[in-house]
């Protein structure tokens, strides 16, 4: 299959990637970027341990990963009249929290609503733009506030 877009050519920005390095425990972690991004006007519509899981489903021996399933119900209704109901199957948008080694947490986003336009599943208009914009902000407001002891690197 030949891909419609050539990968090696796209941005961090162009999907909207963010990344950050959290100095503390996994589940205070957690429970960190739950916050910030409740505090910048997301909820968790969805959560949960993908580590455990796989290591339930198939003996996966898996360092702890944790994926929170964001969601803004306000954008995300914008989003879905703008794609006439196809960006559904993108929500919610995913941040998720990985171990890397005992006391080092990765945090990790891509922009559904970037990716959405990109693939085509949203069309390139004055609405889209502004839901992307819209949540760029949110996801700008919760990076920000990660952890002042945070090594943090935004790509948006």
């Amino acid at each position: 299959m030949t891909l419609p877009i050539d990968p090696s050519v796209l941005t961090s920005e162009d999907i909207g990637e963010h990344r950050a390095t959290l100095h503390m425990e996994h589940e205070e972690a957690i429970e960190h970027v739950r916050d910030v991004f409740k505090e910048a006007g997301f909820g968790t519509a969805v959560e949960f341990s993908l580590s455990d899981l796989l290591h339930e489903k198939i003996g996966a021996d898996r360092d702890p990963y944790y994926v929170l399933g964001a969601c803004n119900p306000e954008v995300a209704n914008r989003a879905l009249d703008a794609t006439d109901n196809r960006l559904g199957g993108l929500v919610p948008c995913n941040v998720v929290v990985w171990q890397t080694e005992p006391g080092v947490q990765e945090v990790y986003h891509v922009s559904i609503m970037r990716i959405a336009r990109l693939v085509g599943m949203a069309p390139d208009d004055e609405e889209m733009a502004d839901v992307v914009a819209t949540t760029g902000e949110m996801v700008e407001e919760a990076w920000s506030n990660l952890d002042t002891s945070a090594e943090t690197e935004a790509d948006d």
